[in-house]
């Protein structure tokens, strides 16, 4: 079988205090551990997306519209909805973007900051534009 859920791609949270969110798979598991016997992945979202911009806008209210509350979170691979998009070029660093994370708040809080630098940065530069778009529904 092919595995769908593969390092970078999209995918859509379907249930949870995320759900509609748009997450990156940052590490899969197919078989389940002894801690999740169920298939889960640890994921990568933006909890409130970027603001929309236009020219008359100050520089300082671009910069405060433009920043991202970003998530991150193991989860139930049932409970999220691949998509056709992957971003493959993203390189989270492994020490802070781990399932280690999830677990300790000093942890996930740089997790969170080492995800929020990682989105900002994709986002202005233009990249991966359809990501950082609220999903309309």
């Amino acid at each position: 079988m092919v595995k769908v859920y593969k390092q970078g791609r999209v995918v859509i949270v379907l249930s949870g205090s995320y759900a509609g969110k748009k997450a990156l798979v940052v590490k899969s598991n197919d078989e389940g551990t002894t801690d999740r016997p169920y298939e889960h992945a640890l994921i990568a979202g933006i909890a409130r997306y970027p603001r929309p911009v236009t020219r008359r806008m100050k520089a300082k209210v671009i910069e405060r519209r433009c920043r991202i509350k970003p998530f991150i979170k193991m989860i139930n691979l049932k409970h999220v909805m691949p998509t056709r998009y992957s971003v493959s070029d993203l390189a989270f660093e492994k020490s802070l973007v781990n399932k280690d994370s999830t677990k300790d708040p000093s942890k996930r809080r740089k997790a969170r900051n080492h995800i929020k630098t990682i989105f900002e940065t994709r986002y202005k530069t233009g990249k991966n534009r359809w990501f950082f778009e609220k999903l309309k529904f």
